[in-house]
């Protein structure tokens, strides 16, 4: 596995080669250092490292925040904060960056290697999610090739066509959808409010926070429950949802 390369933007040059020292023997590769904000974006910029060591406190007008800020504007790369301040209002202007660690200082070496692990993990796992969710909605999106009658999903590293006729009904399942056939279920990192939107009205109807169903595999309605066909599936209705419901179906 190729080293890591990381940045360090630390105005105390002590500590600096003290940092730079520790991820060398832990086996990283500071590819660079800078003592100012400046500086720092203009190398972090050039060099794009895989992993940026931020001390809050640096030289000049701008702070390690504000240089985090700056960065991610531009540039996707994970950030852990270096800080001998602990107070509440540091860590709230911290937390707004969304950084990926925060060591206090001083610091054991054990610390540094499993925040710097812990943090990589993490932001290559967001980065494939994105890189998937992207590439999903880009089939959904593209007019040119886009019916629909079909939408495209993720499932065992292949890229599986649904004809929404097939579908019956779409559920939340925590962080997923988990769009159900007759047959098979597939779990999707989506939204339910972006899974409906991209769903024909005329086609599905939602019928409770957790449920969207297609109207034309409703079998029958009581007074808190929709079948679906073949006694698939039995789906509470709620109550914010039942008028609208009503007025979806074609009733006589």
């Amino acid at each position: 596995m190729d080293r890591l390369n990381i940045f360090i933007v630390e105005d105390e040059s002590i500590v600096a080669k003290d940092i730079q020292h520790s991820l060398t023997k832990l086996g990283y590769n500071v590819v660079g250092i800078a003592n100012n904000g400046n500086d720092a974006i203009e190398k972090i910029m050039e060099l794009t490292p895989d992993l940026v060591l931020m001390d809050i406190m640096i030289k000049g007008p701008m702070t390690g925040i504000d240089v985090t800020e700056k960065i991610k504007e531009k540039l996707n790369v994970p950030v852990i904060f270096l800080t001998a301040y602990a107070d509440e209002g540091t860590l709230s202007r911290a937390k707004v960056t969304e950084p990926y660690g925060y060591i206090l200082k001083p610091f054991k070496e054990i610390d540094l290697h499993s925040t710097i692990e812990m943090a990589v993990y993490k932001h290559q796992k967001d980065a494939a999610l994105m890189k998937e969710r992207d590439f999903l909605y880009s089939l959904v999106e593209n007019k040119e090739e886009r019916s629909r009658d079909i939408i495209f999903v993720k499932s065992n590293n292949r890229i599986v066509k649904i004809n929404l006729k097939d579908v019956y009904y779409v559920e939340t399942v925590k962080d997923y959808m988990a769009i159900n056939t007759a047959t098979l279920k597939y779990m999707v990192h989506i939204s339910m409010r972006d899974f409906e939107q991209r769903l024909d009205d005329r086609e599905f109807v939602r019928i409770h926070r957790q449920f969207i169903a297609r109207i034309d595999k409703i079998q029958s309605i009581d007074a808190q429950n929709v079948v679906l066909e073949n006694h698939l599936k039995v789906i509470p209705i709620g109550g914010m949802y039942k008028d609208d419901l009503m007025k979806r179906l074609n009733l006589l």
